[in-house]
């Protein structure tokens, strides 16, 4: 890996209810097919749709933004001398017909659903420790003003879901100290392929980019 690339870590959702195909993870799949420019080096991760699994995950995400080489889930890589950029996180807004959803900040308490183990989160909070809320670094509004993706309306949100989606973008924003983002994707239909988000996310996390490269 060149010294010079910035890692950067992209994640989708597995199945979960009636979702048997999650729309999330087949955009980030056809995502890294694009790729982000030569100077990104991008790995890719589903996320199971279960609190403590996924909470698992990020941390090792995040713990391996080291110079070390780690092994987990299916991803094996080196990153001496990486640089991490941002970590972002995909999850499927199954009420959203045909909107993608820019997450500016994740909440510590009120996870009452269960996940797909039938575990729900004790008193329902993400980090007992933890702060009510934690913004990321990417000012979403910014974005969502900078950016036009054809086909689809893009929006600005203050409120991830209290599910999944909500709770690990709480964690990965408290253990990556705010580098992190979170994109609501709608279910797959004959109008919003994979293919079709794929090419939003990339729209998308490249405007990301371009925000932190303008704030070092």
């Amino acid at each position: 890996m060149d010294s010079n690339s910035n890692t950067l870590v992209v994640t989708g959702f597995g199945p979960f209810r009636q979702h048997l195909v999650n729309s999330s993870w087949e955009a980030v799949k056809e995502m890294s097919k694009l790729g982000l420019g030569e100077n990104i080096d991008l790995h890719i991760m589903q996320l199971p749709v279960a609190y403590q699994k996924a909470k698992d995950l990020i941390c090792k995400i995040w713990g391996t933004l080291q110079p070390l080489v780690c092994h987990f889930h299916f991803l094996l890589f080196t990153l001496v001398g990486a640089k991490n950029q941002l970590t972002v996180h995909v999850g499927l807004a199954s009420s959203s017909k045909a909107i993608i959803i820019l997450e500016q900040c994740g909440k510590n308490k009120g996870y009452k659903e269960m996940d797909v183990c039938g575990f729900c989160p004790e008193d329902g909070c993400c980090l007992l420790e933890g702060p009510e809320k934690i913004e990321s670094t990417i000012n979403m509004k910014i974005l969502w003003k900078n950016i036009s993706v054809e086909g689809i309306d893009v929006i600005y949100s203050r409120d991830a879901g209290r599910y999944i989606c909500d709770y690990a973008y709480y964690t990965s924003l408290y253990y990556g100290n705010g580098k992190a983002a979170f994109i609501h994707v709608p279910p797959l239909s004959k109008l919003v392929t994979a293919d079709f988000l794929g090419k939003a996310l990339q729209i998308i996390i490249l405007e990301m980019l371009k925000q932190c490269g303008e704030k070092e």
